[in-house]
């Protein structure tokens, strides 16, 4: 602070990027305004903030215009990569108990069977599967109405096998990455299906108000607590008519 390094400043002949908070309380906007006009080719940059301490308030605008210094292009500001989809979760009722009857072997045959039949139908009803569950399958589709259709299909073609599933679905904006969906919406989906007994499938409100006039038949399920969801959601029976 007691150094005088103005005669300095016109000597520099390296590229030099010069920021200042706009409401700087330690030294005000005028300081860097000085430093820049004395530089050669110096680039002044102001901040919206009120801080001198660059780690402080203003910290992200800093690290833009630093990143810019460096690679001459403005940072692209981030994309959330984020869809809406219809969140199906399906799961075999009382698998252990019918994995146990069967026996291993005989198990294993009858989960193929069932995971072919289930993907079968998800390919009629252009459904995609994100994840299996051990009994279960976790899938996406661009509408409820579909992915209601693709239920009522899988429900009909596993219990030929001799197995019942229950089906969740949830319609929400889920975070994309690489070929997996996250997010709320996907965890509401599994909650629902939590729910759900055998060869029922069980849609939130969403669903349900996304494909009035479809055909599609809804009964009050009632109101449940979400384990992790906020708030109770109102829950509905979905049925083919």
């Amino acid at each position: 602070m007691e150094i005088d390094i103005r005669d300095v400043l016109p000597t520099i002949r390296i590229p030099a990027l010069i920021v200042h908070a706009t409401g700087d309380r330690a030294l005000e906007i005028g300081h860097g305004h000085y430093l820049a006009d004395q530089i050669p080719g110096a680039i002044f940059r102001e901040i919206d903030s009120d801080d001198h301490l660059p780690w402080l308030d203003g910290s992200d605008e800093i690290l833009r215009c630093v990143e810019e210094f460096l690679t001459g292009a403005r940072p692209s500001p981030a994309i959330s990569d984020r869809a809406l989809y219809t969140i199906m979760f399906t799961d075999i009722v009382d698998s252990t108990r019918k994995a146990a009857e069967s026996g291993d072997l005989d198990w294993t045959d009858l989960l193929n069977a069932h995971h072919a039949a289930v993907r079968a139908e998800l390919a009629s009803f252009h459904g995609h599967e994100i994840d299996t569950t051990g009994d279960g399958f976790v899938a996406a589709f661009d509408g409820p109405a579909r992915a209601i259709q693709c239920a009522n299909a899988a429900i009909q073609v596993v219990g030929r096998l001799g197995l019942n599933i229950r089906v969740g679905l949830h319609t929400g904006e889920c975070e994309i990455s690489g070929d997996t969906l996250a997010g709320l919406a996907v965890h509401i989906a599994a909650r629902v299906s939590a729910i759900a007994g055998a060869d029922e499938i069980l849609v939130s409100r969403t669903v349900k108000d996304l494909v009035a006039g479809s055909g599609i038949a809804f009964d009050d399920a009632g109101v449940h607590e979400l384990k992790g969801v906020p708030e109770p959601w109102q829950l509905y029976r979905a049925a083919m008519r």
